[in-house]
C-alpha cells in the first residue's frame, strides 16, 4: 500500500455523490484537493479549494487546474468524476440531454486530462482515474447516447494508458454499476427515486477509488468493474 499522505489531487463532479465521497476519501488521506463544480463546494475539507467549474467549458477547466496547482504547488491524481444521465428510447431523448452527455461525460474528461497532464507528468508518480460505468463496458437499452459518452471515457483512458505508462502516469477506469445517488434524478431525465433501493452507496465507489491510487508503483490497475448484489449481470 502506497501512502498519498503529501500528494494534490483534482476531482471534477466534486461537490456530491462520488465525487464528494471521492474527495473526503482523498483528503483523510493526507492529499491536498481542488475540489471542482458547478457549485464551487469546498466540502469543509480541510486543505482543499473548491473551484466553480463546468467541465464542458475548457476555459473553465484550465482555470480550475490552474487555481490548484497554484494553491498546492503541484498535482499527482487527477479523478475525472462529473458526469450526467438521460434515459429512455432514443428517439424520445431531448436534443440538449444528448449534447449535454456528450459534453460533460466525454469533452468534460478530455479537457480536465488536457489540463492536468502537464503537471501529472512532472509528479513522476501519478495516477488518472475516469469514474466511468458499467455502461461503458457493454451496451444498454434506454441508455444509448449514455453508453456511447462513457465508452468514450473507457476507450479515451485505455490509450492514455499506451501514451502515459512508460512516463510514470497510471490510468484506470473505475466502472460502476447502480449508486444511489441523485444522478438523473432531475425531472425528465427518466429516473425515478425507487429505482435508488438496494444500489451502492457513492463511499463503495470511493474504496475502489482508494484502493486503485494506494497500489505499489510497480503495477497498475487498468479497469475495476463493481456492481451491486441487487443488480443482474450481462454476459
Amino acid at each position: 500500500m502506497t501512502s498519498l499522505d503529501g500528494k494534490a489531487a483534482f476531482v471534477t463532479g466534486a461537490s456530491r455523490g462520488i465525487g464528494a465521497a471521492v474527495s473526503r476519501a482523498l483528503s483523510e488521506a493526507g492529499v491536498s484537493v481542488g475540489l471542482a463544480s458547478r457549485s464551487g463546494d469546498d466540502l469543509g475539507l480541510q486543505n482543499a479549494i473548491g473551484v466553480r467549474c463546468n467541465v464542458a467549458d475548457p476555459a473553465e477547466v484550465d482555470s480550475a487546474v490552474a487555481r490548484t496547482v497554484e494553491r498546492f504547488g503541484r498535482l499527482d491524481i487527477l479523478v475525472a468524476n462529473a458526469g450526467v444521465g438521460a434515459y429512455g428510447t432514443f428517439l424520445d431523448l431531448s436534443p440538449d440531454h444528448l449534447e449535454e452527455m456528450i459534453d460533460v461525460n466525454l469533452k468534460g474528461t478530455i479537457y480536465a486530462v488536457r489540463a492536468a497532464l502537464p503537471h501529472l507528468l512532472e509528479s513522476g508518480e501519478a495516477d488518472i482515474v475516469t469514474v466511468a460505468s458499467e455502461a461503458g463496458r457493454r451496451g444498454l437499452p434506454y441508455e444509448a447516447v449514455y453508453c456511447a459518452s462513457k465508452f468514450g471515457q473507457v476507450g479515451f483512458t485505455r490509450a492514455l494508458d499506451h501514451e502515459l505508462r512508460e512516463r510514470g502516469v497510471r490510468c484506470t477506469n473505475v466502472c460502476p454499476g447502480g449508486v444511489a445517488t441523485d444522478f438523473a434524478l432531475d425531472e425528465g431525465r427518466g429516473r425515478s427515486r425507487d429505482v435508488l433501493a438496494g444500489m451502492m452507496t457513492g463511499e463503495d465507489v470511493a474504496e475502489v477509488v482508494m484502493f486503485v491510487l494506494t497500489r505499489p508503483r510497480n503495477h497498475r490497475i487498468l479497469e475495476t468493474a463493481l456492481r451491486p448484489m441487487t443488480e443482474p449481470s450481462w454476459g
